[in-house]
């Protein structure tokens, strides 16, 4: 006997008890500890910030290194699964500055480095309980007890090996660039991160002159510096303008200088954008017309004076060092200059954008940067010292505006970059940091990635590949506090400045006397020691620490603490064989794994990646609290399960790295088409079982084949299954490996069980009953391992129900099935997909004409042009006939017996061959006959003239519209046509009616608790149309409804109403 099965099960509840049994048993555990011995899988975990609780972001990749891990182990392998905990970095600062109460670099200093700390180190691991739990409550299984951890003191000393041996290489230097900088967070941030904070917001724009002082001597234009005469330019920043040194335009583009008619003025800016400037031509006068390249060298008066003096070579050489021929305030050409927006004419400020510090490099013009740490203006400004850039914004263009420098402002939505931990709008400025080397070993990098298996294939050459191919030197460092210190000593004497990179705690003992037990920086920043060569200075820390993505690129050797344990076993097991994340990490984790990788090792750091995409709500807005636009995880699971939650996930676009919008519904729909199917089935075979007093072994095939046709088919369909999801998983394809799953539940329920129904119904215990069991368990066991790793919790209840002495005490210890040659069976597969493909049809036709399937139809007409596919439906009439409630099937020789045929022209295929002959050829073709049609659609070639072409007429070159004959309803598939008569006799009518009855009276036996070998008594009332209907059909309603006695009553007290049509029966039912 197997425990009964409660056909309406609770699954969350159901997985709790699970959860229990896997933890009782310690079944994750021995699930590694029983392939000691055997091959290695490695897999790295992305480490997660544990300041957040988890969310549905995190359930798709979690999702996806739970089944792949939970696959590789069933299929023999070896696979130990660390979870990690990003500890470090701005995101644990900025929570901490909020509840502190700290708003900027000088209060956290203020506040004390070695404290604030502290509290970062007392609050990183605040959720991880919550992170357990609810990971775990999702099925996943992973090591939580021998997590890494990016703080731990093992795990940042190899990060200074890594740092150490980069030095070595000559691949860490010291630069200034123009980089992306958090004035919030008083940081830089790398290239590489901007890609996850870009946000669409709406900025001002103004449209500014510049009064020209002397003309360039490609111009011949006396007149230019009278005074009058201004170069419009265009910007985005105003708050850039009082740096502004120069201004650009674009060599080929063509400038005009223009009257403004009614100020009496003259402009110069692109002849492409008068049109944004005035509507009305007559408004301006074009003087002249030249290239941007003719117009170098003309130089302006400054906007503001605060710079002025660049103007003189002499200051700009005092200032910069450099040599310097011609001053500031002067025009400069660029290729990057467009005519897209503004005007053609691009404003400069060197230290505020990377291509105008291009423009500007090699001319000994100083660049001026009059902001501090927070990007509030200095005293170089005096005007608006003190305040935020952005929000000087307003007070300079006032200024200009009643300076008359003022032409145009505007407003602009454009996607500008934010930072990704706090929020802040970035600020684009030179910066002095510490780079790893990238853009000069892009092949390095691309032979790595050329290791690597994608899934989906595209992101290879495409996101990533491309990052890769336009990737520039990496800044690493950061101007925080919680991190990991970058380990290179400074010597203090000017004369000297020696640098070092420190890569162990032993070097740093060797070097200081001091060994630190702890890494962070107010320890290691007490560590100093005499300068090995100047023997006069002090080395000093500098005061940086790593880019917390330089930690989590590291991981593959912190985690072991590489090189100074596990040696060997790194080097065995490197790169790892699988890892998982989303979309975004193909410009975060992915990139700073392969980069420190390549350059350590020239090797790839992992050799297979599914990448997902990002999980939307609802309304295809991000998720977000503050609108509270989903339902909270847990609450979700709580609702669903897991096990539907984890398909609603992985059967969609996201595994292909596509958006997927959450919704309950989707789940819920799930759970009805996929998960609640699959458990009927599971129960269907436990109760008729049990009913039957059947124990199965699962070894009656083992030296034959079943009898019956259907048996053979669900074994066969079955080692299809194993066959599809085995390869798919090869590959690790997650959409082609669940696709067959879901497909394979579909058959078992709603073709196998269907058709074997009254098999299982019968009374006496034959061979062919026995057979039936033997077939539906086997193919229920092995549906249960190979779905295991997708949905652990549903079949690891199937299992512990079907299992038996022999097999093992989980499914997830069983070994994944093997293909199985001798099962399949390809002619019967092909037989049964044609006749489900033929009923399939029948059912649209009757979704789409309102005609339901409980309404008995007098025949199903079949006309197929594949005489293989003729010969097997003829075979499967009986089959054919009940599940489409047909009296007759009937096999018509040709289509046009069904249909009229009318033709017409397919423009899209013969238009490229006839050209101006197609009006002609397709009257000819509106004039075909129908047996010219049918000839056509059965193969042949029908050859027509036009003009002075012969064209040879195929199926590809007209499209045929079938028009039905009257109570005739046509489908047509390919080879198959489809024709239901659907005229309803007054029999065929009552016989509906009685099907409803029937259906009404099943629901209520099951509402009613009643066995499915209950016997009933049946009262059955309704009008006179009804009494005639269940007169004729009596003995059928006792036979479907196991009623040992069924009266007929006019009225009935207390009954129960069935719906049918336009009619209602009235039924009462009593247990006997």
């Amino acid at each position: 006997m197997y425990k009964p099965v409660d056909p309406k099960t609770d699954f969350p509840k159901q997985e709790e008890e699970v959860l229990n049994f896997w933890e009782k048993n310690d079944t994750f555990k021995k699930s590694i500890s029983q392939r000691e011995g055997a091959e290695d899988f490695v897999f790295y975990d992305g480490p997660p910030f544990a300041t957040g609780l988890p969310h549905f972001g995190h359930f798709i990749p979690s999702t996806i290194k739970d089944i792949i891990p939970r696959y590789q182990t069933m299929k023999g392998k070896k696979v130990e699964r660390r979870f990690g905990w990003d500890c470090h970095g701005l995101p644990v600062e900025n929570l901490i500055e909020k509840e502190l109460g700290l708003n900027s670099k000088h209060e956290i200093e203020n506040y004390g480095i070695d404290k604030f700390n502290e509290a970062c180190q007392a609050s990183v691991l605040r959720y991880t309980a919550e992170w357990r739990k609810t990971i775990t409550r999702m099925g996943r299984w992973v090591d939580f007890d021998h997590d890494y951890k990016t703080m731990n003191p093992e795990f940042m000393e190899s990060i200074w090996w890594v740092a150490k041996s980069l030095w070595d290489k000559g691949l860490i230097y010291e630069g200034k660039y123009i980089l992306p900088y958090c004035p919030r967070c008083s940081t830089v941030l790398s290239t590489h991160e901007l890609a996850q904070g870009y946000k669409d917001v709406q900025d001002g724009t103004v449209t500014v002159r510049f009064k020209i002082t002397e003309a360039p001597e490609g111009v011949k234009d006396p007149d230019m510096a009278n005074g009058k005469t201004y170069f419009l330019a265009w910007t985005t920043t105003p708050w850039t303008l009082p740096s502004n040194l120069g201004l650009c335009m674009g060599p080929e583009v063509e400038y005009v200088k223009i009257l403004d008619k009614a100020s009496g003025d003259y402009y110069i800016f692109a002849e492409a954008r008068l049109s944004a400037y005035y509507k009305n031509p007559e408004d301006y006068e074009i003087i002249y017309k030249h290239p941007g390249k003719d117009f170098i060298g003309a130089k302006y008066e400054p906007l503001f004076p605060y710079f002025a003096t660049l103007a003189d070579p002499k200051v700009c050489e005092e200032e910069s060092g450099q040599k310097c021929t011609e001053g500031a305030f002067r025009m400069f050409n660029a290729d990057y200059v467009s005519t897209e927006d503004g005007t053609g004419i691009v404003h400069i400020a060197p230290a505020f954008g990377e291509e105008d510090n291009k423009v500007f490099r090699g001319t000994g013009v100083p660049n001026v940067e009059p902001i501090d740490a927070e990007c509030k203006f200095t005293k170089e400004v005096p005007d608006y010292q003190g305040v935020f850039v952005k929000d000087a914004d307003k007070d300079i263009i006032a200024r200009l505006k009643n300076e008359g420098k003022l032409v145009k402002r505007d407003t602009i939505v454009h996607s500008y970059p934010h930072c990704w931990r706090c929020n802040s709008p970035l600020i684009y400025r030179g910066i002095g940091s510490w780079f790893v080397k990238v853009a000069d070993h892009h092949d390095r990098l691309l032979r790595a990635n050329s290791q690597i298996t994608w899934q989906p294939a595209h992101i290879k050459e495409g996101r990533f590949g491309k990052w890769l191919e336009g990737s520039r030197d990496w800044a690493v460092s950061r101007n925080r506090y919680w991190g990991n210190p970058i380990p290179i000593w400074r010597c203090d004497d000017p004369d000297c400045k020696h640098t070092l990179c420190v890569g162990s705690r032993q070097e740093l003992k060797d070097l200081s006397g001091t060994y630190p037990e702890d890494l962070h920086k107010q320890f290691v920043d007490k560590i100093t020691f005499t300068c090995p060569k100047c023997k006069k200075g002090t080395m000093k820390r500098i005061p940086e620490v790593f880019d917390c993505w330089f930690e989590s690129g590291s991981m593959p050797y912190a985690q072991q603490h590489y090189p100074f344990e596990n040696k060997e076993y790194f080097e065995k097991h490197f790169p790892a064989d699988f890892i998982s994340e989303g979309l975004d990490q193909t410009r975060g984790w992915f990139y700073t794994l392969t980069v420190l990788a390549a350059q350590l090792f020239d090797k790839p750091a992992f050799k297979n990646c599914i990448v997902n995409g990002i999980v939307l709500a609802s309304d295809g807005r991000k998720m977000s609290k503050s609108l509270r636009n989903y339902t909270d995880p847990v609450e979700a699971i709580n609702k669903f399960g897991a096990d539907a939650i984890r398909l609603f996930l992985m059967h969609s676009a996201v595994v292909k790295a596509d958006e997927i919008r959450y919704s309950d519904d989707g789940v819920r729909e799930v759970l009805k088409s996929i998960i609640i199917p699959l458990w009927n089935s599971y129960s269907f075979f436990v109760t008729y079982a049990n009913i039957d007093g059947i124990t199965c072994t699962g070894h009656a095939f083992d030296n034959k084949l079943p009898e019956n046709p259907l048996d053979c088919w669900l074994l066969s369909v079955t080692q299809s299954l194993v066959k599809k999801v085995t390869e798919a998983m090869e590959q690790y394809d997650l959409s082609a490996a669940i696709d067959p799953i879901v497909d394979f539940i579909d058959q078992l329920n709603n073709w196998y069980i269907r058709r074997s129904r009254r098999r299982f119904w019968k009374s006496e215990n034959d061979g062919d009953k026995t057979e039936a069991y033997e077939t539906l368990y086997t193919a229920l066991k092995t549906f249960a391992k190979v779905a295991a790793p997708f949905v652990p919790f549903i079949t690891e209840e199937m299992w512990q129900n079907l299992k038996t002495a022999e097999d093992k005490e989980s499914v997830h210890l069983e070994d994944y099935p093997v293909y199985n040659e001798r099962f399949h069976n390809e002619k019967l597969e092909f037989k049964m997909n044609t006749v489900q493909k033929a009923i399939s049809m029948g059912r649209s036709l009757r979704n789409q004409f309102n005609l339901k399937n409980r309404q008995p139809l007098a025949s199903v007409a079949l006309v197929t042009r594949n005489s293989e596919e003729k010969t097997v439906l003829a075979e499967m009439l009986d089959s054919i006939k009940e599940e489409l409630n047909v009296k007759n099937v009937i096999f018509h020789e040709r289509e046009d017996e069904l249909v009229e045929y009318k033709a017409k022209a397919n423009f899209k295929v013969l238009g490229k061959e006839l050209g101006a002959l197609m009006k002609d050829a397709a009257s000819k073709i509106i004039a075909l006959e129908q047996s010219a049609i049918q000839s056509i659609l059965d193969g042949s070639k029908l050859t027509i003239e036009v003009g002075d072409k012969t064209v040879d007429l195929t199926e590809e070159k007209i499209i045929v519209d079938r028009i039905e004959k009257e109570d005739v309803k046509v489908i047509n598939e390919g080879t198959l046509t489809v024709g239901l008569d659907t005229k309803i006799t007054d029999e065929l009518k009552k016989e509906g009616y009685v099907r409803d009855l029937v259906r009404g009276i099943q629901n209520l036996r099951k509402d009613s608790g009643f066995e499915v070998t209950d016997r009933i008594k049946l009262t059955v009332g309704g009008d006179a149309e009804l009494k005639a209907a269940f007169e004729i059909f009596a003995d059928f309603i006792k036979s479907e409804t196991l009623a040992v006695e069924a009266a007929w009553v006019d009225s009935i007290d207390g009954a129960t109403s069935v719906e049918a049509d336009d009619k209602t029966w009235s039924i009462k039912v009593e247990k006997i």
